[in-house]
């Protein structure tokens, strides 16, 4: 267990008043452990309690080697895999991982109608918001990874160029950096399949004054980099242009106001408000951004809605957009980390008005 980062939890159990909960997200259980499982339908649940007593619970399928200080209590695929953390848990309240299946979730309740699941992943969720500094060092890692990959990228694009082929190439150069598998695969999209925030690539062939949106991200070493660039092909027209500058002034007016103790909200409305007072205020359709570590979106929300205080360790997108239906889309995105008097940027890969090709 790495204690430093439970006694944080244990801490925000406390707070919250939650004396049991069951961890399941496979990267909370890594973050706590170092014990990295895809348990798929099978179980794997770490259970703390606020006295500091944890244990995990898990398919001998898996094959997690023991741990010091980390009791494991083994079951089958011929086993029930709740029973004996049925057994353990005490009576009141119990905290849930928000995304745990509930075929395990209703067996708890059958077989402990004494157990009242709330919702349990705060603790879990605002201890790793703040990333200590191996953290650091691994999304600062990262993020140079992805700028090496979304420069090379872009000088590929040519003549006849496909979104699907250009989106392969990213994942092939990922892997050449060492990036870990993933299933979430790259945006890259042209001209107006950029107006769709998460276009899936397809066979759409480039052409002359296409925009073209790359929105890459992956796990490496089980930390996400995640970045989008926009650049145009062979030429740019005149509101092109406009949507691109407008989009940079609001990343980067964004960007200057984070510090600590500032709002989410308040970082959300620098970025809008130079959208808006550009006249593109409705085709700025998502959030400003989202946290990033261990999960590509994970708290904090960098929302119009959120009233999270920014700390420093905290590292989160900042991806205005503007997304002009049947013409094109722009997008610039980075990471950022909270630092004690500012933020500091992870990306650095060019942000002007480039056209290539």
């Amino acid at each position: 267990m790495n204690t430093s980062r439970l006694a944080r939890v244990i801490a925000n159990m406390e707070a919250q008043g939650l004396d049991q909960i069951v961890v399941t997200s496979t990267a909370s259980v890594f973050y706590l452990t170092g014990i990295y499982v895809e348990p798929m339908e099978r179980m794997l649940a770490l259970y703390i309690r606020s006295d500091g007593c944890c244990a995990l619970y898990a398919n001998e399928l898996f094959a997690i080697q023991p741990q010091e200080g980390l009791p494991m209590v083994l079951h089958t695929d011929s086993d029930d895999p709740v029973a004996a953390l049925a057994g353990a848990l005490r009576p009141g309240k119990l905290g849930i991982d928000k995304s745990w299946q509930s075929k395990f979730l209703i067996r708890i309740l059958e077989l402990r109608p004494d157990v009242l699941p709330v919702l349990g992943s705060a603790p879990v969720d605002d201890a790793r918001m703040c990333k200590d500094a191996a953290e650091i060092a691994a999304m600062r890692r990262a993020s140079r990874i992805n700028d090496q990959v979304v420069e090379a990228a872009i000088a590929a694009i040519a003549e006849g160029a496909r979104e699907s082929e250009l989106a392969a190439l990213v994942e092939q150069l990922f892997r050449q950096h060492g990036a870990d598998r993933s299933s979430e695969g790259q945006l890259v999209c042209f001209g107006p399949n950029g107006a769709d925030p998460h276009h899936a690539p397809n066979d759409t062939v480039i052409q002359e004054g296409d925009s073209v949106v790359m929105d890459i991200f992956i796990p490496i070493q089980r930390y996400w980099c995640d970045m989008t660039r926009t650049v145009f092909f062979r030429s740019v027209s005149g509101e092109g242009r406009r949507v691109y500058e407008t989009v940079k002034a609001a990343n980067l007016a964004a960007e200057a106001v984070i510090r600590p103790g500032i709002p989410m909200c308040d970082i959300d409305r620098a970025a809008r408000k130079v959208i808006e007072d550009a006249g593109y205020g409705p085709f700025f359709t998502h959030r400003l951004g989202h946290g990033c570590g261990l999960d590509c979106h994970e708290p904090p929300d960098n929302s119009s809605a959120c009233q999270v205080i920014a700390r420093p360790g905290m590292v989160f997108s900042v991806e205005p957009g503007i997304y002009l239906p049947g013409k094109l889309g722009v997008r610039i995105e980075d990471l950022v980390l909270v630092t004690e008097d500012g933020c500091e940027v992870l990306n650095a890969a060019s942000k002007e008005l480039r056209v290539v090709g």
